[in-house]
């Protein structure tokens, strides 16, 4: 089914991405006709922003009320990950589709109110993996089900985020597991969805180990930061912090959060040292999947670069992916008994490998034929979360 009428719940960085997008690419289309944050100044803020594109949604502070007077087809959730069970399951049993930002939750309890709700009401539930859509992703799923490697019987992956990015993690809301689910959920669900996609089979044991080392006091007495203060921008050591986030010196995060500061007074630049953090830096997960495959995995949110290394080791031989962010791509196969051979890369542009352009004209334009699977449900969602708050809960 189209939708025609598109609301925005959350209009934090991924909210204005996503309206900023559509109202770009689909107006005429897809009407965005409401924003609903409890930012009032954030609100304004993209309504502007989309208004250059002829977008004129009204603004609600309040979910219910927004879904009874706009009227919406379908909305999408882009608040903090522990509030995204209580808003898509009140949407969908008002009669209205949702797209959810990942993770779908970060409990097994909310990933069931979901799954039940979807199931009770028949509506549409959409969770934004957009890493499916990447090409050079998407080759992967290609190359395993050319049968080139046989079954695939084990999975090695290592995800490296530098000390931009990673950090960046630690500022935020993010830091608290009970909001996100630490990383293991709020950002390897997107990882852990693609191997379940690749697999095409379901976790079944999970058992991980995780600890905090990098950003904590303690690296930060190392680093002479002793006169810290629980925010970049009036803290005494600035000056000779790395980690430093001077939102004064970024128009966008300037605009987007200090600006609007006094309206919720949510601070987008705490301490990366924080004592108050409670969520790990370092993670590693082991997994067995219904298949018999098996996953080892690692994370590291503090690495001097960004990227990821990626095995498939199959019965008639091995798929390997490694991508660096602003460097190379390479994809090799390996057959058994073969001289192994590099693969030209599948290539997009556009952010997260060209994946998020691709997600918006499958869900907003002409689907395509989607042989390989890549739009992703509410359980998808739930198998992929699942993972981390198993392996957080181990």
């Amino acid at each position: 089914m189209a939708w025609k009428r598109f609301a925005v719940l959350g209009v934090g960085s991924r909210g204005e991405w996503w309206s900023r997008a559509i109202a770009k690419q689909f107006t005429g289309t897809i009407d965005i006709v409401a924003l609903c944050d409890h930012n009032a100044g954030r609100n304004q803020r993209l309504a502007g922003l989309i208004a250059e594109h002829g977008q004129r949604p009204a603004l609600f502070s309040d979910f219910a009320r927004m879904l009874a007077e706009a009227k919406p087809d379908a909305v999408l959730i882009a608040v903090p990950d522990h509030e995204h069970a209580r808003y898509a399951t009140a949407a969908m049993r008002a009669g209205i589709d949702v797209v959810l930002e990942k993770p779908i939750a970060c409990t097994a309890e909310d990933c069931r109110a979901i799954l039940a709700a979807r199931r009770e009401t028949g509506r549409r539930c959409v969770v934004g993996f957009n890493l499916r859509w990447a090409p050079y992703f998407t080759q992967l799923k290609d190359i395993v089900l050319s049968g080139v490697i046989g079954d695939p019987v084990a999975v090695d992956m290592q995800w490296l985020l530098d000390t931009s990015h990673g950090a960046d993690y630690f500022r935020r809301w993010h830091r608290q597991l009970g909001k996100s689910g630490g990383l293991l959920v709020h950002k390897s669900t997107h990882h852990f969805d693609l191997v379940n996609w690749l697999l095409d089979s379901d976790p079944v044991s999970v058992f991980a180990r995780g600890a905090r080392r990098f950003y904590t006091p303690q690296n930060a007495d190392a680093l002479g930061l002793q006169d810290r203060g629980p925010r970049c921008l009036d803290c005494r050591a600035a000056a000779r912090c790395p980690y430093r986030l001077d939102l004064t010196k970024d128009a966008h995060l300037k605009g987007l959060y200090l600006e609007h500061e006094a309206h919720d007074g949510y601070l987008r630049d705490r301490c990366v040292f924080s004592p108050e953090i409670d969520i790990p830096d370092s993670m590693s997960v082991s997994a067995r999947y219904a298949s018999g495959a098996l996953l080892t995995y690692s994370l590291q949110a503090f690495s001097p670069w960004e990227g990821l290394t990626l095995g498939v080791d199959g019965t008639k031989g091995r798929l390997e992916f490694k991508h660096v962010e602003g460097g190379e791509t390479r994809t090799r196969v390996m057959p058994l008994g073969q001289p192994g051979y590099d693969v030209e890369v599948w290539k997009g542009d556009g952010p997260h490998g060209g994946g998020d352009v691709r997600m918006l004209e499958a869900l907003f334009g002409e689907p395509p034929h989607d042989r390989l699977g890549r739009a992703a449900d509410e359980r998808a969602g739930a198998w992929s979360a699942m993972i981390g708050i198993t392996a957080n809960a181990s």
